[in-house]
């Protein structure tokens, strides 16, 4: 695969792997531009928690960070649409695309194309699961679809709730997804691993210097905007647990415990996304993160060079 088989670059990896740093290493490398692909750096004022370190890409040009207002609700779908408008952009520039993030469900809806359906809320059944513990509502979903189950925040109700009612729409048709017509995605994929035990290391150390470094007030500063505790609550692990702390919840080092824990289980749920990805026939080039990773990569660029 020379560079002229491969329209993007798709840098991957559970949270604190590293994916930034080498997302921005190839795009000054190739003549790239940085395309992100995380949930929640699409919002203005999501710095600190969603980890955007704009401070890395220096004069390398980035897209889908920073596009939409806190309160605002963003999805699949939408990321879908402006992921392509960048794309098309970038590519009649001359320049190379690379995709850079850890959200499983964003990555595979523009490389494998899929047309979203709209379903709508089942708020009869909405109310029905609210006077239902919480785990029998996820046992629901787990025997509709277990790769949602997998893919889901099953802790926070709405998510899940919205989960189930795309799972039951999904059993009712051919599919709930397919494919459509948009440009073509010929995807180089890397991906970074680390041991388990490193990782969570990385992950713990992360969270304590983002701590330290002001997520408490970048949280704080998101309720005097007028973001409520309840929308916060669907921002991420960050926002949830320090909005937790913040009113009187939860002591600051049950939020700490709390949230470290629940970052390492969401770390294995994009690892489980990922290899589901590979799976389904997604060759990912897994890079060593205790090498040098920006070597490791070029070797596999140079070798598809070649052949």
């Amino acid at each position: 695969m020379s560079q002229q088989q491969y329209n993007l670059i798709v840098v991957l990896g559970a949270t604190a792997s590293g994916k930034t740093r080498l997302g921005v290493d190839l795009a000054k490398q190739l003549n790239g531009e940085v395309i992100s692909g995380d949930s929640r750096q699409v919002y203005t004022g999501l710095d600190i928690g969603s980890g955007k370190d704009l401070a890395e890409y220096g004069d390398v040009p980035y897209h889908l960070i920073d596009i939409i207002e806190p309160g605002k609700e963003y999805n699949a779908f939408q990321f879908q649409r402006d992921f392509f408008k960048a794309f098309t952009d970038i590519n009649q520039r001359n320049k190379l695309p690379l995709l850079v993030g850890g959200t499983g469900l964003y990555i595979d809806a523009v490389v494998a194309g899929y047309e979203f359906v709209q379903v709508d809320k089942n708020i009869t059944q909405r109310v029905q699961f609210a006077e239902m513990a919480l785990a029998d509502v996820q046992q629901i979903l787990l025997e509709l679809d277990s790769q949602s189950y997998e893919a889901t925040d099953i802790t926070v109700r709405p998510r899940l709730y919205r989960a189930i009612e795309i799972a039951q729409h999904a059993a009712l048709q051919t599919s709930a997804a397919v494919k459509t017509v948009l440009p073509e995605i010929k995807p180089l994929y890397f991906g970074i691993k680390w041991e388990r035990s490193v990782l969570r290391q990385r992950i713990t150390l992360r969270l304590k210097e983002r701590l330290e470094n002001g997520m408490i007030e970048e949280v704080e500063g998101l309720l005097a905007q007028g973001i409520t505790h309840e929308k916060l609550e669907y921002l991420g692990l960050e926002y949830r647990f320090v909005s937790q702390y913040i009113e009187g919840k939860i002591s600051y080092d049950e939020m700490f415990d709390i949230l470290n824990i629940a970052i390492h289980k969401y770390a294995k749920r994009q690892d489980t996304w990922f290899r589901r990805m590979e799976r389904q026939g997604a060759k990912i080039h897994w890079l060593e993160g205790t090498g040098d990773i920006n070597l490791q990569a070029q070797t596999v660029m140079n070798q598809f060079q070649k052949s």
